[in-house]
């Protein structure tokens, strides 16, 4: 089929739900892609954060490869080698105890939700509130979506979940005045993704956990987005020397391969018991296998110290061009591959000419261009990219 046999078709039965560009992308290699028509695209989106090796990597390839020979699926009432290796490389990463498995950032989350509010109830009946930041993002199920304090994603579902509050992010003294004996746990994205690549104020993650102790309150960390060494460090939290009592995480842990995961410390996953959650598909063996071997090769290509070296370095790029385009460019921020950058316009239109140029961005929160290219992209793919916006923004 060509090209746009392939949109209509789309078009015809694929559910609208989509903004789509009007490209349709056949294989990848490294950090780039090619479309149905053989043209290249320097991938810095990567599947929204998720394509961490970038496009097929021979050893993920490889991995995936010998397990769809081996055990695609199998029930979790059996046990498998590549789910015992994967929750022990995350125990150890984390420094947490426990970990489920699921097939998405949603799935972890609603999981995390769940916990939260069965470890709540072993205190106080009433303990069942959980309060998370304006312009976070948690998914799109019904409970994900309402702990996502963005009535766009809201309208229409209603009535939603009850038990759910909202203060501004980075508002340390909003967030203190929202807590009631009834909160059971604040849930936080450390760098907010959907929201524009929201940094935390100094010291607003270290307050927030110290308030969590005081009031027995869990602290619940986002990490879809952030983990997997997208922000230099395995997980963001670790740039703030504190740890959380839940955190999720999905994206890039598979590179590419869906999976997610709730990770928590003992004292709270142990309110779990048989039956209490669970999942058909969660853990399987490919999926393992896959999410193995990325963090395999992140250790042994140090792909966190590499995000955080070419982070800096296109950063500090980005910053002289906003230097050169002050009206256009209001502020460059962000850790290691998260990069966001602040426009005085909407960016739509930035990433469509972009993409015309052969490098695939995305706009978020409506005037924040993101970069969450893959992790082992060098500093000449940074160059490049930097490039390209310079001669787009100067048409500006």
């Amino acid at each position: 089929m060509d090209k746009n046999q392939i949109m209509e078709l789309d078009r015809q039965h694929y559910m609208p739900v989509f903004a789509r560009y009007p490209i349709v992308l056949s294989h990848g290699e490294g950090p780039y892609v090619y479309d149905a028509e053989g043209k290249k695209y320097l991938d810095f989106l990567a599947g929204i954060a998720v394509n961490v090796l970038g496009h097929a990597h021979p050893k993920l390839v490889a991995a995936i490869a010998k397990q769809a020979g081996k055990l695609i699926h199998c029930s979790n009432l059996y046990y498998t080698e590549e789910q015992a290796m994967l929750v022990t490389s995350l125990a150890e990463l984390s420094g947490l105890d426990k970990v489920f498995l699921a097939n998405s950032g949603a799935e972890a989350n609603e999981g995390a939700i769940k916990l939260a509010r069965k470890y709540g109830k072993t205190i106080s009946p009433d303990k069942l509130e959980i309060i998370s930041a304006e312009h976070g993002f948690h998914g799109r199920t019904l409970a994900t979506l309402t702990a996502t304090a963005q009535p766009k994603y809201q309208k229409g579902y209603e009535p939603l979940p009850a038990g759910f509050k909202y203060v501004p992010y980075n508002d340390f003294e909003a967030l203190k005045a929202a807590v009631t004996p009834n909160t059971c746990a604040i849930m936080l994205e450390p760098i907010q993704g959907e929201g524009g690549v929201n940094v935390p104020a100094e010291g607003y993650l270290e307050k927030v956990r110290q308030l969590c102790d005081q009031q027995d309150i869990l602290l619940i960390f986002d990490e879809i987005q952030t983990g997997v060494g997208r922000t230099g460090k395995m997980f963001a939290y670790e740039h703030f020397n504190i740890k959380p009592d839940i955190v999720t995480m999905a994206k890039g842990l598979g590179g590419g391969v869906p999976i997610g995961a709730f990770l928590a410390q003992d004292k709270v996953a142990n309110v779990f018991g048989p039956g209490d959650h669970g999942s058909t598909f969660g853990g399987n063996p490919l999926a393992c296998a896959a999410a193995n071997a990325v963090l395999r090769v992140m250790k042994e290509e140090n792909l966190a110290s590499n995000a955080e070296a070419v982070g800096s370095y296109m950063v500090e790029a980005l910053k002289k061009l906003q230097q050169k385009y002050p009206a256009l460019i209001t502020e460059v921020r962000g850790k290691g591959l998260m990069i966001g950058i602040n426009l005085s316009q909407p960016g739509r239109d930035i990433v469509g000419k972009c993409l015309d140029k052969g490098v695939i961005i995305n706009c978020t929160a409506g005037n924040v261009l993101r970069l969450v290219p893959p992790l082992n992209i060098s500093k000449s793919h940074a160059d490049e990219v930097v490039k390209v916006l310079d001669e787009v923004l100067a048409t500006l």
